[in-house]
């Protein structure tokens, strides 16, 4: 076992995570929406208002910053109008996208903004700029967030909703590049000036006005959005998911070995390279980085499940997307002076899913787990780390054995750890520089005997938390000795 040392330096900080790179998103896919979050009012399934109970109390555990709705490729084909009203009476109509099925409409706008409020959690809204309009996209703001006299604000009124809600986050746009009407990036970053000048400031409320970005590597998007319109956005987007050769396979989520495994962790690796290259180019546009970088659609996509609508992305979750999730967070905290959002793809049923449901049943992931674990960085200020992370070689790749990441907050110090080579343990030591106090180290550990160890509704913890009661601090040093392809966190509490 190779042991790596580190040094996680207690008084240099680098800047602060912000807790809405801990965002998700829900977009009407699959059963992401209907039957994951929304059950209606009348169905069996205990719920408030008509979202499932269950969904709703696993998802406060996570403390959830933000929401994006309702799309994704989804949100340019979404007229607003057709879901507020009564539900009897709402449009119904094809969800051309994702599985050919018939949308009724029933979960719109009020819906989501009942659901951000029992999660306690920003709305972020994606409005339609591919088969929309400037009045549509407008007066949908109007709607939401106009507290006066108006045709639209009465509406609302007559709706149910007498008060407009607070709406911090709004993009204009999807994908332009792509499902969001295939536009090169002149097109859009005009149409980006025009329609952001009717997403307007009504009152108090002040909205942080996303633009679409690149998707990957597509670092001239990125060049003349900001070069044209940099000046009159709060953020800009990035799209990345980690998708590696079973594609080509043809293999579902749950077949993979180690060539794969390696691949895949060397493809999640790849947004380092993505944000440090896509924020240079920012840079040039805007040195004071008061445009934030938005990677509001990340995660793992492999095959849909055998036997599934494949237009519904329904996927299994392993320790592989474990591992992936925590190596994606560690990499937005590393760039928390650039990255402001970040929203894992998706929620519920679709993607890479904290939750699974099958009728009233429900299960936690693994990525869940590290989720949960990871939240104690929110708002955390990260600290400058440096040392040896190890090696990992598999089939050809190359990469760290081991990645670590830490913040402190309220004075308490956590560490979190991934390591990526899924046959070798890794013996750490970690030196806390900078430090005044004495420690008392508790730890939490995501570790399984198989990579491919999954929870299923016969087997719901088969993959669980535990005490990780390999980490110890003494002397200044905490020492950890990381299982092969497992996750943990460390934290550190001063003692008096």
């Amino acid at each position: 076992m190779t042991k790596h040392n580190v040094v996680v330096h207690a008084d240099w900080k680098v800047g602060t995570i912000n807790r809405h790179i801990y965002g998700h998103f829900a977009e009407h896919l699959g059963r992401c929406i209907y039957e994951g979050l929304w059950v209606g009012e009348d169905a069996s399934i205990p719920n408030t208002k008509g979202i499932r109970n269950d969904v709703l109390e696993a998802l406060r555990k996570l403390s959830i910053p933000n929401l994006r709705w309702p799309g994704g490729c989804f949100a340019d084909e979404y007229h607003w109008k057709d879901g507020v009203g009564p539900r009897e009476s709402r449009k119904r109509m094809i969800n051309t996208h994702w599985g050919g099925v018939v949308e009724n409409n029933h979960f719109g706008t009020h819906e989501f903004f009942q659901l951000c409020e029992l999660l306690d959690t920003e709305p972020y809204i994606c409005g339609n700029v591919g088969s929309g309009s400037v009045q549509e996209m407008s007066e949908w703001v109007e709607y939401m967030t106009f507290d006066g006299e108006s045709p639209i604000a009465n509406w609302r009124k007559e709706n149910g909703r007498e008060k407009p809600w607070k709406l911090k986050y709004f993009g204009v746009g999807n994908e332009n590049w792509g499902c969001g009407g295939n536009m090169h990036p002149e097109y859009y970053a005009d149409l980006y000036r025009n329609y952001q000048t009717y997403v307007r400031q009504f009152g108090d409320n002040r909205i942080y006005k996303i633009a679409g970005g690149a998707n990957i590597d597509d670092y001239r998007w990125t060049e003349v959005l900001m070069s044209k319109a940099g000046n009159v956005m709060d953020g800009l987007s990035l799209h990345y998911y980690t998708i590696p050769g079973c594609w080509e396979d043809k293999k579902s989520a749950l077949e993979f070995d180690e060539q794969v495994w390696a691949e895949t962790m060397a493809k999640a690796l790849h947004i380092d390279e993505l944000i440090t290259r896509h924020s240079t180019i920012m840079d040039r546009y805007d040195p004071v980085k008061r445009v934030g970088l938005i990677v509001d659609e990340w995660g793992t996509w492999f095959l849909p499940e055998p036997g599934t609508n494949p237009g519904f992305l329904l996927q299994q979750n392993t320790m592989r997307d474990a591992l992936v999730a925590a190596i994606h967070l560690h990499i937005f905290h590393k760039h928390c002076d650039r990255v402001r959002m970040a929203n894992l793809a998706q929620m519920v049923n679709v993607l890479q899913a904290v939750i699974l449901t099958e009728g009233d049943r429900m299960i936690f992931t693994p990525t869940y787990h590290v989720l949960e674990m990871f939240k104690v960085h929110q708002d955390a200020e990260a600290l400058a780390i440096h040392g040896s992370f190890g090696g990992y070689e598999g089939y050809g790749k190359k990469m760290p054995q081991v990645t670590v990441s830490a913040s402190i907050k309220e004075g308490i110090i956590s560490v979190s750890l991934a390591n990526l080579d899924p046959a070798n343990a890794a013996d750490v030591s970690i030196e806390l520089r900078g430090a005044s106090a004495s420690y008392a180290a508790s730890g939490t550990l995501l570790a399984a005997d198989d990579i491919h160890a999954h929870n299923t509704f016969e087997q719901p913890n088969r993959v669980v938390q535990r005490s990780f009661d390999e980490a110890r601090w003494s002397d200044g040093t905490l020492s950890a000795k990381l299982p092969p392809a497992s996750v943990a966190i460390v934290r550190l509490s001063p003692q008096a």
